[in-house]
């Protein structure tokens, strides 16, 4: 599945602009400011979440803007006709996510069963170096492109844990009857989220390890922090109470957990290596990781590559675009230069100026 249209209204930097893409890559050229992020995060909206830069509903509209911004697609596949998706928010509702398919109303969990997405930007490059929270975020972002339920799961879970915190920061002693039903929706969500997590770690380590070396260095993966023990995790957390009443907040569960990234042939761990090290691991992990979706959902994901060309040495460089255009798929690619990108292949090129798109020469 591809975007073979993008339209956006009142999204950040853009009043209104179409693109008109075909598969493979897609490539967006401009100075630094000119609005090429905004494109990428404009297409991240067309899944669940807040997007590659996990910003707020509000903060997306068109600064002087009307209230509200649209972004819609239509997507086009091999076996079936094309499909239209949107999303946006209203100028009385600017907190509101609305979300149509084909012009039906439906729920922004709902766009992962139509568009797998993945994404790579300048600010990943701190994740081995960054908090656990960081990696989890990237991690839930690796097992919604293989299941698209994992986002139902991950809301509820966290939305019954910052009811159960309030719950036991408050004065006085809590409510049980509704303690109860909070840690039973916690457990319940709370493994669901902790198995698909194991099972997407455990596949894409079998992928990685299948991989060569080198030009991108390949990674051992692990979850730490919480695991689930012998017992089930809503016995841990009634057993937990105590504890957790002490500390105002919920020590048991898979948002305790973190992913382990270790530099597999040097046994060092991925926030001790270098810088470019750093970068080739990450890029190793999403490659495999494309490729292990590929064969889970039977559709590549589309790959959102955000300045990723200006970081690579030319050799890495050029092994990233050959080993993209083999795969296939679509994948939209940002750069404030052409000549970052010679040697590509056939694509489509977007010049971007100041809020303006046009067909790159």
């Amino acid at each position: 599945m591809t975007i073979a249209r993008l339209m956006l209204t009142d999204f950040r930097s853009y009043a209104s602009a179409t693109i008109g893409a075909g598969p493979g890559f897609v490539v967006l050229t401009g100075e630094n400011g000119a609005g090429k992020t905004n494109i990428l995060e404009a297409v991240s909206m067309l899944g669940p979440g807040r997007g590659l830069r996990g910003a707020a509903l509000a903060e997306m509209a068109r600064a002087n803007g009307p209230g509200g911004f649209a972004v819609a697609a239509e997507l086009a596949a091999d076996t079936t006709g094309g499909v239209r998706l949107g999303t946006g928010t209203g100028p009385q509702t600017p907190d509101r996510r609305q979300v149509r398919i084909n012009g039906a109303a439906a729920s922004a969990a709902s766009l992962g069963e139509w568009l797998s997405l993945l994404w790579l930007t300048p600010a990943m490059d701190r994740l081995f170096t960054e908090g656990a929270e960081a990696r989890r975020r990237f991690l839930d972002r690796l097992v919604l492109a293989i299941e698209p339920g994992h986002a139902h799961h991950v809301g509820r879970y966290d939305a019954a844990m910052r009811a159960r915190n309030k719950l036991l920061a408050a004065d006085g002693p809590p409510d049980i009857a509704w303690l109860d039903a909070l840690e039973a929706q916690l457990a319940q969500h709370g493994t669901a989220i902790a198995e698909a997590r194991a099972r997407t770690v455990v596949a894409l380590a079998g992928r990685i390890a299948a991989e060569p070396d080198a030009p991108f260095a390949r990674a051992s993966l692990a979850i730490e922090g919480w695991l689930p023990g012998g017992r089930p995790l809503i016995e841990e957390l009634h057993l937990g109470r105590p504890r957790d009443i002490a500390a105002g907040r919920t020590l048991s569960g898979p948002h305790r957990q973190d992913l382990a990234v270790t530099h597999a042939a040097k046994a060092q761990p991925a926030a001790r290596a270098s810088t470019g090290e750093q970068k080739a691991l990450l890029l190793g992990i999403v490659l495999a990781h494309a490729d292990l979706v590929a064969e889970r959902r039977g559709q590549r994901p589309l790959l959102l590559m955000d300045e990723v060309a200006a970081h690579l040495d030319p050799v890495r460089r050029a092994a990233l675009f050959e080993r993209l255009g083999r795969s296939g798929g679509q994948i939209w690619l940002t750069g404030t230069e052409r000549t970052l990108f010679d040697g590509i292949g056939e694509a489509t090129w977007l010049s971007v100026r100041a809020g303006t798109i046009e067909p790159g020469e």
